[in-house]
């Protein structure tokens, strides 16, 4: 006898729309707190976009990070970021920290000469450390990797604009990409409240967070469209959702199962990327929501037409007022 796991019923009839003015208003304020918190706190750039050097330290003895500052001191200058690095994969006698050293004005990195002393120093503490990454990026390539970035975001979000539009209509891109500009702030702004280092690899995590949560969002779209079609007397208010109820079990087994895999990647894939890891599965959280009650909330604000290419009877195209 065959069991078949179901996570959502096959026919649900949740009101998603119920609460509206306060899911959609939580998502206001969670934008202007990201905002608020990323102008005041700032993010913790890493060495991607900071320019310096930052070393991987590994020894045998645990990180006193007061003892490691206290010996590098005399051998650097400017400002010195020492960070210990816990993974449950480490075995007791691999302690890891970070150790990030900042560029000297008119240098693009830290010479050679100051991580050798900076190495000798912290084989003063513990004898056993070794430098087994090094990894330096002068001022003008951080500066030229920020923009890129910022631009790399910007044109995704704005190529999804175009295609949602072309493929639905004007308000469902514009709800299309509401939501998504909600998941990047969001998203940007958990990183600068929990100070979470912010370098190329989480760029590359909001990219996909915009893919994975469009390809959501467009998923229900298409039901609604159908739906429209289909039912030319329902309220807009129920055949928005009844589309996503008829698409929730899909919603849930691909967010679930995709959150599988990348829990075990957040709890056990060590710390090289797991900044990578908890940004594309927070953003995969918070785009689920968003394509429910951010995406649909507008939508269902601006209205939407409600036939597509119903031909009349002099064989033309005839649209249906739109329907709020």
């Amino acid at each position: 006898m065959a069991f078949r796991l179901k996570l959502v019923p096959d026919v649900t009839h949740f009101d998603f729309f119920k609460h509206q003015r306060v899911t959609f208003g939580a998502s206001v304020v969670a934008v202007i707190a990201a905002i608020l918190l990323w102008a005041i706190m700032g993010l913790n750039f890493g060495i991607d976009f900071q320019g310096g050097t930052t070393i991987r330290s590994e020894g045998q003895q645990e990180v006193d990070i007061g003892a490691y500052r206290t010996a590098i001191a005399p051998v650097t200058q400017g400002d010195v970021l020492i960070t210990e690095v816990f993974d449950p994969t480490f075995g007791a006698d691999r302690n890891v920290a970070m150790i990030r050293l900042q560029a000297q004005d008119g240098q693009e990195s830290v010479t050679p000469e100051t991580i050798a002393a900076v190495e000798a120093a912290l084989q003063t503490v513990d004898p056993t450390i070794t430098f087994p990454s090094v990894e330096s990026v002068g001022p003008k390539v951080s500066g030229e990797l920020i923009w890129t970035a910022i631009m790399a975001v910007v044109a995704a979000t704005g190529a999804i604009l175009v295609y949602i539009w072309l493929r639905f209509e004007w308000q469902f891109a514009v709800g299309a990409v509401a939501a998504l500009v909600h998941d990047v702030v969001v998203t940007i702004g958990i990183f600068a409240l929990l100070q979470i280092r912010f370098d190329l690899s989480i760029i590359a995590a909001l990219l996909t967070i915009l893919g994975y949560s469009i390809n959501d969002t467009v998923v229900v779209f298409d039901r609604l469209r159908e739906n429209l079609v289909k039912f030319k007397t329902m309220p807009l208010r129920e055949v928005m959702n009844l589309s996503v109820n008829e698409t929730l079990s899909r919603t849930v087994m691909t967010s679930g199962t995709t959150l599988i895999a990348l829990i075990a990647l957040l709890v056990l894939g060590g710390d090289v990327i797991r900044g990578f890891v908890f940004a594309i599965t927070f953003g995969i959280v918070i785009g689920t929501y968003s394509s429910v009650f951010v995406a649909k909330n507008i939508v269902l604000w601006l209205g939407v037409k409600r036939d597509w290419s119903k031909p009349t009877d002099g064989g033309g195209t005839q649209f249906a007022t739109s329907e709020k």
